[in-house]
């Protein structure tokens, strides 16, 4: 039956999912039904604790998100203070003319101690709260959360883009991007929520003024016409009681305006409040001592308080004092102990003073010394493990380890990546600036330093740390410096994959595959020669085919082995073996794969180049090959703006060669062979090159 679902839902819901829609309900009741004066006084009083709760809450929260629900609660907040106004009106006009208490004793309490029971205290009081509130904290916080709104907004796709920049480099995880994602989609929504809350808090202000001349106008006609009360005694009592309801109103409301102006006005500092206000206030004592200066100067003066000032400059000058003493202990700090002396006589001459080329060497200037060192904060040296993770998870074998050292004969933010000695690219990274890359489609110009990105050659512009929000919002992609780097290395580390792929990491590869499939492993490398089995895999790489499925591969080289021996059939061979997985893997393949072809005049020109020149290689004309270059270069950049691959479908014997000549100057063409295509995959041509 239904009721039995329903009940077994009731009974498994958690008890703490029920508190919102009571407090929803109470809410409502306690603006329909009448409450006792006992009950308005709990309430009242649970009202002020909740906003201290709050207000502290937001002192200690370390960045905005970390508080998410403050906008919900800020709505809540402001809708218990207008219940509380209307029963506390309601009250205050129907009891009033019993006395101060009739409305409870927390009203009473304000009215009567907190302004010294005189009224006209009590409206000039309740006017500054209500300015204070109004007019200074809410119109504020409100126009910071609109512009930091506008801004979180503007900025998202410039974040998004640096989040995949990040993830393609390999410098955090596919799930690490995803909560950085919904980190950036989380903040917008919570700036746009504030923005909407500080409306709320700004009409109960509004509503605070209004509710208080109703009740004084009100009560001063109900307690003449109907109560009989002199004039001066309903004035009287009906101003208090209004102006301590009003206080007790406006307190809480001006502690969670604060709450939400600290809120929206926070950085993106990890810390707590306390820390920063220490750490950023009172770091350096020079400000401290010329303020005890300064005020000494106005103590001295005749007429004015000389023991408030000179006390507080005698305080303000031991704080700069003993900063400045905390300064000195910390600069005269004994250093390292220096290394001891070499002996006079030299060792003698033996193979490790004979140094091996690093496979992978990375260079830097002295200004980027930091970057690594992870006593200072330096994050490189974890980016360029991400950027190894990621590579060696996608090539299938583990990327060498890079060998960072400095280089005094660099320039200071100079840097250099080069494999087996050979300088393979370079740049000049600023650390203490980012790089706004131009994506092609960006909305203003910013100050800094022109550059180039050294990975692809993008025009783009060093800029201060504290313009990053505003490049982003024009629509730049930005990157600090250790991503700069460690992106750099990823591409080059891609683009020359084969050459990491030597024979000791061959025979790694096969003695881990002996565990899953010692067999297969036997059979093939007792029929191929392990330099065949390095070169097909290194002919693989360097079209960017990855080796991770060795089962495939090593399966296809032992079902040819029988008929040859070459390298290059071999390698034609494995492909077809892998069409699946490399059309796969080619970005933006739909399914329907989408080719270009050549015309077959065309192709049987390029068949008989072949004949008679050196194995592998086209003997065609410069000019052909420039007029062949443009009209595939034309059709590349058509299908790059459309968001699609660019693949051209050839003869398998043409193949290999197409995709050597334009390995370079087209680097996005993915040359395919017939028979690489599954026979599962429809084919589509759209466009055939003479």
């Amino acid at each position: 039956m239904d009721w039995q679902k329903l009940y077994a839902q009731v009974k498994l819901a958690s008890p703490a999912g029920l508190g919102t829609p009571i407090i929803i309900v109470a809410l409502l009741a306690m603006m329909i039904l009448p409450l006792p004066a006992f009950m308005l006084d709990i309430l009242f009083t649970f009202n002020i604790a909740l906003s201290l709760m709050v207000l502290m809450v937001t002192v200690y929260a370390k960045k905005p998100l970390d508080f998410a629900v403050f906008p919900t609660i800020l709505l809540v907040t402001t809708l218990l203070r207008l219940a509380l106004n209307i029963a506390s009106t309601r009250i205050i006009l129907m009891e009033g003319h019993n006395g101060g208490a009739a409305a409870g004793h927390v009203i009473e309490a304000f009215g009567n101690f907190v302004i010294g029971g005189n009224y006209a205290v009590g409206i000039v009081v309740f006017a500054i709260l209500i300015v204070i509130n109004f007019v200074v904290v809410t119109k504020g916080a409100g126009r910071v959360a609109e512009v930091s709104a506008r801004f979180a907004l503007d900025s998202m796709p410039g974040k998004q883009m640096a989040i995949d920049a990040d993830l393609n480099a390999g410098l955090i995880t596919q799930e690490q991007a995803q909560l950085r994602r919904k980190e950036v989609a989380s903040e917008s929504d919570f700036y746009g929520s504030m923005d909407g809350a500080s409306k709320f808090v700004r009409g109960d202000a509004i509503a605070g003024i209004i509710i208080l001349f109703i009740n004084i106008i009100g009560g001063f006609i109900i307690g003449m016409a109907q109560h009989g009360l002199p004039f001066g005694q309903s004035v009287e009592i009906y101003t208090l009681l209004t102006i301590g309801d009003g206080l007790v109103a406006q307190i809480p409301a001006l502690l969670l305006s604060t709450a939400a102006a600290l809120m929206v006005t926070r950085n993106a500092d990890d810390r707590e409040m306390s820390d920063q206000i220490n750490d950023q206030l009172l770091n350096d004592p020079k400000p401290l001592a010329i303020s005890a200066g300064i005020m000494a100067l106005i103590g001295v003066i005749p007429g004015m308080p000389n023991l408030a000032f000179l006390s507080l400059a005698a305080i303000s000058g031991a704080g700069a004092w003993w900063l400045m003493k905390q300064k000195k202990v910390a600069a005269s700090a004994p250093a390292p102990a220096a290394a001891e002396e070499a002996p006079s006589r030299p060792p003698d001459l033996g193979w490790d003073d004979v140094q091996q080329v690093d496979t992978l060497g990375l260079e830097i200037g002295y200004r980027l010394i930091p970057m690594v060192d992870t006593a200072q904060g330096g994050q490189l040296l974890e980016r360029i493990k991400g950027v190894r993770r990621k590579l060696s998870q996608e090539l299938g074998f583990l990327v060498p380890s890079v060998h960072i050292r400095d280089n005094l004969d660099l320039g200071a933010n100079h840097y250099r990546i080069s494999m087996m000695g050979v300088t393979l690219g370079s740049g000049d990274v600023y650390p203490d600036r980012d790089l706004a890359i131009n994506s092609g489609q960006v909305y203003g110009e910013l100050n800094g330093i022109a550059t180039k990105d050294p990975t692809f050659g993008l025009d783009a512009v060093w800029i201060s740390k504290q313009d990053r929000d505003q490049a982003q919002t024009l629509g730049y992609t930005v990157v600090d410096a250790g991503t700069v780097i460690a992106t750099h290395l990823s591409q080059i580390l891609q683009d020359n994959a084969d050459e990491l792929l030597g024979l000791e990491e061959v025979q790694q590869l096969l003695d881990r595959m002996k565990a899953s499939a010692g067999k297969l492993v036997e059979e093939v490398t007792k029929d191929v020669p392990m330099a065949s089995i390095v070169q097909v895999l290194q002919n693989l790489l360097r079209e960017r085919v990855s080796v991770r499925d060795m089962r495939t591969i090593l399966e296809a080289l032992l079902e040819r082995s029988g008929q040859t021996k070459d390298p290059t059939q071999l390698t034609v061979h494995v492909r077809t073996a892998l069409g699946k997985f490399i059309l796969q893997n080619i970005p933006g393949v739909e399914d329907v794969v989408e080719v270009m072809t050549l015309e077959p005049n065309l192709e049987q020109i390029l068949l008989k180049s072949m004949q008679g020149a050196p194995e592998g290689q086209l003997a065609i004309e410069p000019s052909l090959a420039e007029k062949l270059s443009q009209s595939l270069g034309a059709q590349v950049q058509a299908r790059e703006m459309e968001g699609k691959a660019a693949i051209l479908l050839v003869n398998p014997f043409v193949r290999a060669p197409l995709a050597r000549l334009f390995r370079y100057s087209l680097p996005s063409l993915v040359v395919l062979s017939y028979s690489e295509v599954p026979e599962s995959r429809q084919i589509n041509v759209f466009a055939a090159i003479g």
